[in-house]
């Protein structure tokens, strides 16, 4: 018998896996559209190029979800993220984020309900695997907003990323 606990859990979960793909889709037409240099370009000094902001999304989906809710060895070199000046191509850097965001779906779809309420603690926060998991939705939509604004400003274009518009 199912509760209503139990469908408010199993919606939130769904809701996170879908909200994580559309996200994925975003970012795949971010990156198909800029060229390896723009995918690794810097404003200055205090500015993150996409290709560090992809890099990071996956350190931090590993240590949140992977690591935090799912038990994996913490292996993130946060450092690394930000310091990277390339060395990965656009279609290299979707494969990272999709094969990672799969990896992230696959513990949140089977987190049972019960657990949602657990106290976990990535990077030394304590917090729910509710919270956790939600953290790591926000921040990916975060940082993927940032993507599309950095994108649309380098190729002086629209994304039509939401409902298509009659031109």
């Amino acid at each position: 018998m199912t509760t209503t606990l139990d469908a408010v859990a199993a919606d939130f979960l769904d809701v996170s896996c879908r909200r994580l793909d559309m996200m994925r889709e975003c970012l795949e037409a971010c990156l198909r559209r800029l060229t390896y240099d723009q995918v690794w370009q810097r404003q200055g000094a205090h500015e993150n190029a996409v290709g560090n902001l992809v890099l990071h999304l996956c350190g931090n989906a590993r240590q949140w979800v992977m690591h935090g809710v799912g038990g994996a060895a913490d292996v993130r070199v946060r450092d690394a993220e930000f310091s990277a000046e390339g060395g990965m191509s656009g279609a290299e850097l979707i494969a990272l984020f999709e094969s990672t965001l799969a990896e992230a779906k696959g513990v949140i779809a089977a987190v049972p309900a019960e657990r949602l309420v657990q106290r976990i603690t990535p990077q030394g926060r304590d917090v729910s695997v509710l919270e956790a998991i939600y953290q790591v939705v926000g921040h990916v939509q975060q940082h993927v907003g940032q993507i599309i604004l950095l994108t649309k400003q380098m190729t002086a274009g629209d994304l039509d990323l939401t409902i298509p518009r009659p031109r």
